[in-house]
């Protein structure tokens, strides 16, 4: 290993289409446990890139997002993007009691019942397109508006409120320097918008996500003010961030990789499989996440890292790990299932992955019956790709059939 004297710089600005970034690839080769300088905040921070060393970060208690809170630390966008008060900067036990109530939301049998609806949204925007007719960019018609209009339906914020929320939860992910005082603003508008909302829920509850939050019981306790406000905006930038630029994400995936989509077509039956493999393949994000921080010396990898040191890990590395998933860099839908990190691990799994699952499952596998013979309807190298933001996707996705 090399010497962890050695500290990289790490802007993880790379944003060729859905290539994996060349700097992970060599963090991971050369450097699997790597000092790192990052783009904003103080100080360094250890970044962990094998599977299981980023398994072991996320269960051992000895590493605490808790510790993370009021620290400016080492990270990718301006200001912080996560909240003091979220469930993403608890450890357990408390994070527990969150999550415990928080996925009564989650559950089967609830999600069961919002899937007549998500494939009703789906019909009707695929209407739209095949209305349209070819080309069409399915950007448009289907990825920045189905997972908006399913998480708002879902949490029922009304319809005239909701392309300025989606405007401020995009503004809080930019990377530039110069969209730090945007993101800030950002944040405190919506929080001041979900505090309202939430304490209108919690005095008249109805059917909708938020008033199954408000009223949730883990024996006499239930989420306090804050935890609701918070929570209901995390909701809101989780429900429909990722699964707008994974709705992308996926469909270019499948169009580029022939083989593997008719694969896919052959046994459509295969989706959920298939699923899990798409997840794992794609880069969805740039570099790191919320890192957690050191409480006592811990070794890893023959590495020590010192108490109060800062620890991030790369999901998207230990998805590419060789150990974990043999010829890492081929997407191959027959591929047998095993646990991908895409949507984290550990205490601070993803809680509305069964929600965004159904949802990406849904449109996938409609779009591709509905539209047999899709393709781009240009050339690969001539998609656009964002680059401004922590998420990769493409700017739009010019389809024809």
């Amino acid at each position: 290993m090399e010497n962890p004297g050695t500290v990289w710089t790490c802007p993880f600005d790379f944003a060729e289409g859905l290539e994996f970034d060349p700097l992970l690839r060599q963090l991971m080769t050369e450097a699997p446990i790597a000092r790192i300088r990052m783009s904003y905040g103080q100080g360094e921070a250890w970044l962990v890139t094998r599977y299981e060393d980023v398994r072991t970060v996320t269960t051992d208690r000895r590493f605490s997002r808790a510790a993370v809170a009021g620290r400016d630390f080492p990270r990718m966008t301006p200001a912080p993007i996560v909240q003091d008060e979220s469930i993403n900067l608890l450890d357990p036990p408390q994070s527990s009691r969150l999550r415990r109530l928080v996925s009564q939301a989650f559950t089967a049998p609830r999600v069961a019942r919002m899937k007549p609806a998500t494939q009703r949204i789906v019909d009707e925007l695929l209407d739209g397109m095949a209305e349209h007719g070819p080309p069409a960019d399915l950007v448009e018609h289907l990825s920045t508006r189905l997972p908006l209009t399913t998480i708002c339906e879902v949490l029922d914020i009304p319809a005239a409120d909701r392309t300025e929320l989606r405007a401020r939860a995009m503004a809080m992910m930019n990377t530039g320097a110069a969209t730090r005082e945007s993101a800030v603003r950002a944040k405190a508008e919506l929080r001041a918008y979900f505090a309202d909302l939430t304490r209108r829920r919690r005095e008249h509850p109805g059917d909708d996500l938020i008033s199954v939050l408000a009223t949730a019981r883990d024996g006499d306790e239930v989420l306090g003010a804050d935890e609701l406000t918070v929570m209901a905006m995390v909701l809101l930038m989780t429900g429909h961030d990722t699964s707008t630029y994974q709705l992308s994400n996926l469909t270019y995936t499948l169009l580029t990789h022939p083989d593997q989509l008719a694969k896919l077509r052959a046994r459509p039956e295969q989706l959920p499989q298939a699923m899990e493999e798409l997840l794992r393949y794609i880069p969805f994000r740039k570099g790191v996440g919320i890192p957690r921080v050191a409480t006592e010396d811990v070794e890893i990898g023959g590495v020590t890292i010192r108490k109060d040191d800062t620890v991030h890990v790369s999901y998207l590395a230990a998805n590419r790990d060789a150990d974990r998933f043999p010829d890492p860099d081929r997407l191959d839908l027959d591929r047998p299932p095993s646990p991908h990190m895409t949507f984290g691990w550990g205490a601070h799994h993803c809680i509305g992955a069964p929600l965004a699952l159904m949802e990406l499952q849904l449109a996938i596998g409609t779009l591709l019956s509905r539209f047999p013979r899709l393709a781009l309807a240009v050339p690969a190298a001539e998609v656009r790709w964002n680059d401004e933001s922590i998420w990769r996707y493409p700017y739009e996705l010019p389809v024809t059939w």
